[in-house]
């Protein structure tokens, strides 16, 4: 996906637009933009994007994202991405009084894999709840 796809999800044209301006969107941001970018950019774009953060190199930025991988992170939900913003000073959620603003599952189609891993960690859940 072209990034001109990827900001048709409002929040992330706002952090992509912030980058491009030598924004520093904070640790939070930085998480929350490579959670969902690494679906739709490969990694040397999304380093590339990340990199325009004032003061966050290259190797930091292959490391979150290697993080991201290892852990196996899905794109976080409205109420994470809320609950980061509040952590720091950068609004991550252009427009959180909004209640379709930063819910990217709306917005943007992921690949079927995020979609399964998702379903799977609800299912395991049940289950250890039975």
């Amino acid at each position: 996906m072209p990034v001109d796809e990827i900001r048709d999800e409002p929040m992330m044209a706002h952090l992509l637009d912030s980058l491009e301006s030598g924004e520093d969107i904070g640790h939070y941001g930085r998480l929350t933009f490579a959670m969902i970018a690494r679906h739709f950019m490969d990694e040397d774009e999304v380093v590339q994007h990340l990199t325009k953060n004032p003061e966050f190199t290259e190797e930091q930025a292959r490391g979150l994202l290697a993080q991201i991988e290892a852990r196996g992170y899905n794109p976080p939900k409205r109420e994470r991405i809320l609950d980061w913003m509040r952590r720091q000073d950068f609004p991550i959620c252009p427009e959180p009084e909004n209640a379709s603003q930063c819910n990217v599952y709306r917005n943007l189609d992921f690949p079927k894999e995020v979609y399964e891993k998702i379903s799977q960690f609800y299912e395991q859940g049940e289950r250890s709840n039975n």
